[in-house]
């Protein structure tokens, strides 16, 4: 099986490796099932099922005009696991993937999940408030939407600089996995990452956290640029009663890549507890 076909005939793409215990890999805004495979080929290769599959409007998936709000997100996810028979499954989210994670849990009840995962992830809420003190200001959003619009392929050629914590004295990944993650983003509709943008900045996911009534293992960069920690991870700690934190000290967001032999461990680690 190498695509799943929603509801609204929304059409995604899936990749479907291994047998054994199944993994479901949620990918980050901007890219694609792709930004995984160094952790889905460890992995598979470990005994494990992993399944990852392409965002609505990203990567290979169609690209409709609507859905990219958390609980047609959410459906699709759910979509995924029936269709492809996922019981007892470990969901791991990374970045936006995450907020695709929490909404399961309490819109779908957690169906057929034992645990779960959060990388680098925005939940629980990411916009500023008087309630979220911690949060980014709505105005930051704001202008990277007006960036993607004047020229996207130019906003992510910085964007992704940031996101691997490439700086003047730090280079954890090369230029060349920089152009294949902007290859990625590149791949989607220019709706679906408007969209994504909006969704990602503006769900708040502090109702959600209660719903995570399974095993939960939170992972993030203390260096996080793209999502920083005290906002999300910590609060998230804070929020779901059976979750751990693993801070990578001075790391970035992007981890499946600055951290792929450290983070591909720490889900065997914790699928195999």
């Amino acid at each position: 099986m190498h695509h799943v076909t929603m509801p609204d005939k929304t059409t995604l793409y899936l990749k479907d490796w291994g047998t054994g215990k199944p993994v479901i890999l949620l990918a980050g805004w901007p890219l694609s099932a792709d930004s995984w495979d160094d952790q889905a080929l460890v992995l598979a290769g470990s005994g494990y099922r992993v399944i990852a599959y392409d965002r609505r409007g990203f990567g290979r998936s169609s690209q409709p005009w609507g859905g990219y709000d958390y609980d047609t997100l959410s459906d699709d996810l759910a979509t995924v696991i029936q269709q492809t028979g996922a019981e007892d499954t470990m969901l791991v989210g990374f970045s936006m993937g995450g907020g695709e994670v929490a909404r399961y849990m309490s819109r779908h009840a957690g169906k057929s999940v034992s645990k779960a995962v959060l990388v680098s992830s925005v939940v629980p809420c990411m916009l500023k408030s008087d309630d979220n003190p911690d949060g980014t200001e709505q105005s930051v959003f704001d202008a990277m939407a007006a960036r993607i619009r004047e020229d996207r392929a130019q906003f992510f050629a910085g964007f992704f600089k940031d996101f691997f914590g490439v700086g003047m004295l730090t280079h954890p990944v090369s230029n060349e996995l920089i152009d294949w993650a902007r290859a990625q983003a590149m791949q989607a509709s220019l709706r679906a990452t408007l969209e994504c943008v909006k969704s990602f900045s503006t769900t708040d996911f502090r109702t959600d956290l209660a719903a995570f009534q399974v095993p939960t293992l939170i992972l993030h960069g203390t260096a996080d640029k793209t999502v920083p920690i005290a906002a999300s991870a910590k609060a998230a700690y804070v929020g779901i009663a059976k979750s751990t934190l693993t801070e990578y000290d001075g790391a970035p967001h992007g981890l499946f890549a600055t951290d792929k032999h450290r983070l591909s461990e720490d889900l065997l680690d914790f699928i195999r507890q």
